[in-house]
């Protein structure tokens, strides 16, 4: 195992008394950062923007509003496996922080909101930056970042309670409690558990999720100490094999997952009952704010998580050679094949240390990180017997990843006049380095890679009275991840030039933004129609490729009453270039395939429709009562890169409504919520893989929610 090298961390006194003001809650130096960069963005205050939804679904879907979004469900109805994709890009493209923290997973690189039930109760702000955006932790944004910010404790004392119901047997049961300051008004903590239920729109597609977050926030002068330990535990009954159009056109709900056959494999005779995946992941955070003075702030983070976990599948009919096993002589047959329950599993480590440093001298202002990683994976499988229960838990492989990754950037705004020039150079190295301990059947392998990126960034504001125009440009660099790496080992990681320009303006009670967007890819690793045996997609280079766009969004606010507010995406997302080897039939004997080259140009890139489109209105006919209703477009897209018709995905209109109502007590707060989903109960499908296959997305379906608090 390589050395795990710690690069450029700053270090600091632990307090200074020579100033007075306390700094300011966490994060708040990035938010403000952030603002002034010349990017796409998007700031989310939670409290006011996603309280009324937050009824249980997973925060992906929350998002699926906002400018660009693309949400998923497996389940079909937005608890359990979910997923996003930004500007057409998949989720394993998209640079996902808690806190600053990498939450993407180091080998696969995707971003498993399961894991972290309930998320959104415990966020205070969503920072999503569209396109390359600003350096940060983590690997590179080849779509966009989203930071997720944790709340604070608050400084009273208080009890809240969370509760939902809704279709499919969905329920949420929430309890947070705040203890307020204490300790001299230095110290204060925060708990909260969460249990989610549902049985899933899709057949069997259950989930049971738990989740809990404590904080503790200590605050002395200058000096602000946060502690962090949140984390879930999930068991979900796996629906990420899709099912076939013609499945779909008759029993969208069908799900194949756990399906047990006849002798003759004609027939389903049954269903595998513990077809689940079973995961427990646990994060912990250590951050230290430190004010030297008004003008320079530290931030340091120290992280672990930890994971640990299985998938559980009935495998009927395989070879004991596949796992490793003699065959069995029963009564002098020589038994080759039986039934088996196999269970691959994860057990992982990611720890490290991540500190930046805010800085100002006159007009500029100076922001410089560092961050060393270290990731340490086991992979391993077991195997029990089915009619043979003496093969009990046998492993039949094992295998070990490590992945080192040291960065740092600086960046900087320099404000003259009305103009603000941005620059920020980041440098990555990453090591990565896979072994086999034991071989099973196509399991692990043996690579040692190592990368060195430089991603380098600028642009110009050019403030106006409530508003401003920019212009900015970006590069950035991205490693393949581990199923890339294990599918073919010569894949080249990818380069993607961002070309951005935008206008942010206030007219009075409107405001607009609109984002034009150019990124021009070199080996863009695209999602290519296949998913592996854990339903994630497959990717591979496809050469030149592009993402021509336009973001349009408004907010209005027309009365006291009335807001309404809209944003829109039109893009063109293409294949410039790309020759892939594609299996057809001999044509001098159909029964057999031949290996020939394809070239492909022109084609529309997976997964990326050419609009988007939201809108949504907020009623308040009186004091503490909201009337919401909220629609989402989406257009065409392809479930491969090859353009065939037969692998599209139709658009689709889906609605929503929601209701919130505040009691008027003066003690405690009681608000009743209810969301109705797709209230036109359109059948539509928004992901799936080539052949096609669909995942079913549920029809008309409701929560109905009441949250208390008692201060």
């Amino acid at each position: 195992m390589k050395g795990f090298i710690f690069l450029g961390v700053f270090i600091a006194p632990f307090y200074f008394s020579q100033t007075t003001d306390s700094v300011k809650v966490t994060s708040i130096q990035a938010v403000e950062f952030t603002k002034r960069t010349p990017v796409a963005k998007s700031i989310i205050n939670v409290e006011k923007e996603l309280a009324d939804k937050n009824l249980g679904q997973d925060l992906p879907i929350l998002l699926k509003n906002q400018m660009s979004v693309v949400s998923t469900s497996d389940a079909g109805n937005g608890v359990g496996y979910t997923g996003l994709r930004i500007r057409g890009t998949a989720g394993t493209s998209i640079n996902v922080m808690l806190n600053g923290v990498p939450y993407n997973d180091s080998e696969s690189q995707g971003t498993f909101f399961v894991n972290v039930p309930d998320l959104t109760s415990s966020a205070s702000q969503i920072i999503i930056q569209r396109g390359v955006g600003t350096s940060s932790n983590g690997v590179s944004a080849f779509g966009a970042s989203v930071n997720v910010i944790s709340k604070d404790p608050s400084d009273e004392f208080s009890v809240k309670s969370d509760d939902s119901y809704g279709s499919f047997n969905t329920y949420k049961y929430s309890a947070e409690i705040n203890s307020g300051k204490f300790w001299n008004n230095r110290l204060s903590v925060m708990g909260r558990y969460t249990q989610i239920h549902s049985d899933g729109y899709i057949d069997r597609a259950s989930s049971n999720l738990h989740s809990y977050n404590f904080s503790a926030l200590f605050q002395e002068k200058n000096t602000e100490l946060r502690f962090l330990a949140f984390g879930g535990k999930e068991k979900t009954y796996q629906a990420w094999n899709g099912i076939d159009k013609a499945t779909w056109e008759t029993d969208p709900k069908f799900n194949y997952s756990g399906a047990i056959y006849d002798d003759n494999w004609e027939n389903i005779v049954g269903f595998y009952n513990n077809e689940t995946d079973n995961y427990r992941q646990s994060h912990y955070q250590l951050l230290w704010n430190q004010k030297f003075s008004n003008d320079w702030k530290l931030e340091t983070t120290a992280h672990y998580t930890k994971g640990k976990g299985w998938y559980e599948n009935y495998k009927q009919g395989a070879k004991f050679s596949k796992y490793n096993l003699p065959n069995i002589i029963d009564n002098g047959t020589e038994i080759k094949t039986s039934d088996f329950i196999r269970k691959k599993w994860l057990d992982n480590d990611f720890y490290g240390v991540i500190s930046t440093l805010y800085g100002k001298l006159g007009n500029l202002d100076l922001n410089f990180g560092a961050v060393a990683n270290q990731y340490y994976g086991r992979h391993f499988g077991n195997v029990t017997g089915v009619f043979f229960p003496e093969i009990d838990e046998f492993e039949y492989y094992r295998n070990r990843s490590v992945k080192n990754e040291v960065s740092g950037f600086a960046k900087a705004i320099y404000k003259l006049d009305q103009l603000e020039f941005f620059g920020d150079l980041q440098l990555r190295n990453i090591d990565y380095n896979t072994k086999i301990i034991s071989q099973g059947d196509g399991e692990g392998a043996d690579l040692d890679r190592n990368w060195t990126f430089f991603n380098p960034k600028a642009g110009i504001n050019y403030n106006i009275d409530n508003g401003k125009v920019f212009v900015s440009y970006a590069n950035a660099h991205r490693e393949p991840n581990r199923d890339d790496l294990f599918a073919n080992p010569e894949v080249k990681p990818e380069t993607l030039h961002d070309f951005e320009a935008g206008w942010e303006q206030q007219f009075d009670k409107i405001s607009f933004t609109a984002n034009a967007y150019y990124m021009y890819y070199i080996d863009q690793l695209a999602l290519n129609g296949q998913l592996t045996n854990v339903g994630e997609f497959i990717k591979e280079n496809i050469g030149k490729s592009y993402r021509l766009g336009i973001e349009i969004g408004t907010l209005a606010r027309l009365s006291e009453k009335l807001q309404v507010s809209a944003n829109l995406t039109l893009s063109n997302n293409k294949i410039m270039k790309y020759t892939v080897d594609v299996k057809e039939p001999d044509p001098t004997n159909p029964a057999n395939e031949i290996t020939v080259q394809k070239t492909y140009g022109g084609e529309d890139i997976s997964f990326s429709p050419n609009i988007i489109a939201n809108g949504n209105i907020i009623y308040s006919p009186f004091k503490n009562f909201n009337l919401g209703a909220t629609a989402q477009y989406v257009g065409k897209q392809y479930l491969d890169n090859s353009g065939d018709k037969e692998n599209q995905l139709d658009s689709y209109f889906v609605p929503d409504f929601n209701m919130s109502y505040k009691l008027p007590l003066q003690k405690q707060d009681i608000t009743l919520r209810f969301l109705l989903n797709n209230f036109t109960n359109t059948k539509y499908v928004n992901n799936g893989f080539s052949g096609p296959y669909y995942f079913s997305q549920a029809r008309t379906n409701f929560l109905f929610g009441i949250s208390m608090k008692f201060k």
